[in-house]
């Protein structure tokens, strides 16, 4: 046993284990939102793998090179030397690990911790760095057999590509054709169950006006689980008379499942039908919604909408996925745009035949990937001769085509993580303070107004894959009001952090990441709107009644 560890230990890179534990070390710095030991241990054993592999490929390229390279009781000496710098440097970075995180926890209003519990994530990442290292090794077998195989008929550095090639193609083979698919089958059959699955406390409405009624269109049944709960729930007129202490009537919600109809054509038409039966184009403000991919709608978004009009409000959506967000994305990625400009043409075809001025002002919504799916259901050049009057996207997805354009192109005296565009006649950035970044002076809206609603703490808007080699524009000041000062830019180690991120973006305090307060919701509203003849005392008691 002790000739078998001492043979594990000099198989080991030296290079590998220096670079390793120095992007272990950056991975227990804060990035945009707090981690547990757990998610902390699994980013920091990844983090470990990653720079170990790096070190691993610079040692590899010295030999490839003929560079000198230490050889015998040297190289033992140089490992053990390692293995003391690396206990060093962990044990102090673990040593630092709470308050950054209480750097983050504070900005967010939450309460400090005492311990990031360092012995807890050492194990965690031990483990996690000991599986992938044994599938790199496998990998490496795996190479080196089909390497010496090859070698039998040509040439050793041809049979070497070839080598790589084939464990390439086998592993890969193995991961996306069998373990991800078994994944991905697990998965969609479990969110179908539970988009099939009909709640007790959700009645069927008896309401002829309601989508899913008996004089409805559409199915209950057949609307989902995030359907029901958007048509079931949302301020009723009686609540809104009691608030505005003015005659309200009942918020106008359309929903279209992916059971309704079997083609996205049939659904968007089937959503335009049932719209115009309930009276949708009779309303003041007609939004037409964009669901996240389980086909949820934010409830934060639409409730604060329907009190700041008074309930003279009409939405419609129609469901393209009940897979989460980012499976939707992975395994379907068009089908959420088709679904969008499907639903659109149908509402906007029929909008522009009214009377314009007996038609409701038409807005676009989308959350998430809801909000990138929004974007591409239309663009400038469709709407021009007779424009919609807006748009509110919150959290849009990094792949956002014309946030990242609009991003990109911003006014460089104003950050990335609320950009300027041109005048802000045309576009505006809002977060958390309210105010959307300021249009040059003496500018006003014009005919749309699209806004954009982002905290910088978000990882689902600010991750890139780019951020693995170089230094993100938002991370430079002044920094996003919940942002950690002490948040650094380290290349490779902060994309697994964003990465991590984005996984626990749901997760996340009230107001921050990608949990949008219905407080933010109404100050962007009343922006996209143009809504005048509240006073701020108002806007306040609607934000204490919806909660900051």
């Amino acid at each position: 046993m002790r000739y078998w560890l001492v043979r594990l230990w000099l198989s080991f890179s030296t290079a590998g284990l220096l670079l390793g534990t120095l992007f272990f070390a950056f991975s227990l710095t804060p990035s945009l939102l707090p981690r547990t030991y757990f998610t902390q241990g699994v980013l920091s054993g990844c983090s470990l793998a990653a720079g170990y592999f790096v070190g691993v490929l610079v040692s590899w390229l010295w030999s490839y090179m003929e560079l000198p390279v230490p050889q015998g009781r040297v190289v033992r000496a140089a490992k053990l030397g390692a293995a003391v710098i690396c206990i060093f440097v962990a044990v102090l970075f673990l040593w630092q690990a709470a308050r950054w995180q209480n750097s983050i926890r504070e900005i967010m209003g939450l309460g400090p911790v005492e311990s990031v519990h360092p012995l807890k994530v050492g194990l965690i990442a031990f483990v996690t760095f000991s599986v992938l290292i044994a599938l790199a090794r496998l990998f490496q077998l795996t190479f080196r057999f089909a390497a010496a195989k090859a070698r039998r008929f040509m040439p050793t550095r041809v049979a070497n590509v070839i080598g790589v090639v084939a464990a390439t193609m086998l592993f890969w083979s193995i991961i996306s054709g069998i373990l991800f698919r078994i994944a991905l089958d697990v998965a969609d059959s479990s969110f179908q169950q539970f988009d099939a699955l009909i709640e007790p406390e959700t009645r069927r409405p008896t309401a002829p006006l309601k989508t899913g009624s008996s004089v409805s269109l559409l199915e209950w049944g057949d609307l989902g689980r995030a359907g029901r709960e958007f048509v079931s729930s949302g301020p009723t007129s009686k609540e809104l008379r009691a608030f505005s202490g003015k005659d309200a009537p009942e918020p106008i919600r359309v929903y279209v499942g992916l059971r309704s109809a079997a083609a996205v054509d049939e659904r968007a038409r089937l959503a335009l039908e049932e719209l115009k039966r309930v009276g949708g184009f009779e309303r003041s403000v007609l939004v037409v919604v964009t669901p996240t991919g389980t086909g949820w709608v934010d409830p934060a978004a639409m409730d604060s909408l329907e009190y700041l009009h008074n309930g003279d409000v009409a939405s419609v959506a129609v469901q393209y996925s009940y897979l989460a967000s980012w499976l939707s994305l992975l395994t379907e990625p068009g089908y959420g745009a088709d679904t969008a400009r499907a639903l659109f043409k149908e509402i906007y075809g029929y909008w522009t035949s009214l009377p314009k001025k007996r038609r409701p002002k038409l807005y676009l919504h989308g959350l998430s990937l809801g909000a990138m799916n929004s974007e591409q259901s239309t663009d400038l050049i469709e709407v021009i001769g007779d424009p919609f009057q807006g748009a509110l996207w919150s959290g849009p997805p990094y792949p956002s085509r014309l946030w990242r354009f609009l991003t990109a192109n911003r006014d460089p005296r104003s950050p990335a993580w609320l950009p300027r565009f041109r005048d802000g006649s045309f576009a505006r950035f809002m977060n958390q303070d309210g105010a959307a970044a300021k249009p040059n002076s003496g500018s006003s809206w014009g005919p749309m107004r699209y806004v954009y609603l982002q905290y910088a703490s978000d990882p689902v808007t600010f991750f890139d894959y780019r951020y693995a080699y170089r230094e993100p524009d938002w991370m430079r000041p002044p920094r996003g009001p919940d942002v950690s000062p002490d948040m650094r830019w380290y290349p490779v180690v902060t994309v697994l952090q964003l990465a991590v991120d984005m996984a626990m973006a749901t997760t996340a305090q009230m107001g921050h990441g990608h949990v949008y307060a219905p407080a933010h919701y109404i100050d962007a509203w009343v922006e996209v709107t143009g809504i005048q003849d509240w006073s701020t005392g108002e806007i306040e008691r609607l934000k204490s009644k919806l909660g900051n």
